[in-house]
């Protein structure tokens, strides 16, 4: 059964740091494309960053260029969002996806086949 479970997730003051996991059960990392998104009371859900395993490439939104990383454990069979200098508009429910089927870079919702719960992400000053 395939799942996805996020962690690392919390309160952290503006300028502050966390780091978001996300740990696959059910298949492994091979080629697929894994993407972090996120969704903030009253907004749309909004493409966070992706990586692709097969080109070894990244995408990022405009709005968190610079401050999130998105970076893979093959070993561990999980793909990290590192979060820096955090801003009040970054706090949101964040969540991963996994496309397995033709993956490929994008930060389109509609591709991604598997989702986890969520995890929420609060900066406060």
């Amino acid at each position: 059964q395939v799942q996805l479970v996020e962690s690392g997730g919390g309160l952290v003051e503006i300028g502050g740091s966390l780091r978001l996991s996300c740990e696959v059960h059910g298949f492994t990392l091979g080629d697929d494309t894994i993407a972090w998104f996120r969704q903030a009371p009253g907004k749309e859900r909004e493409g966070v960053a992706a990586y692709s395993l097969y080109h070894r490439k990244t995408k990022e939104a405009d709005s968190v260029k610079g401050r999130f990383a998105i970076f893979p454990d093959n070993v561990n069979k999980t793909v990290y969002l590192q979060m820096n200098n955090l801003l009040p508009e970054d706090t949101a429910t964040y969540t991963c996806a996994a496309m397995r089927i033709t993956p490929f870079l994008t930060l389109d919702a509609t591709y991604f086949d598997d989702w986890g719960q969520g995890i929420a992400v609060t900066v406060v000053s």
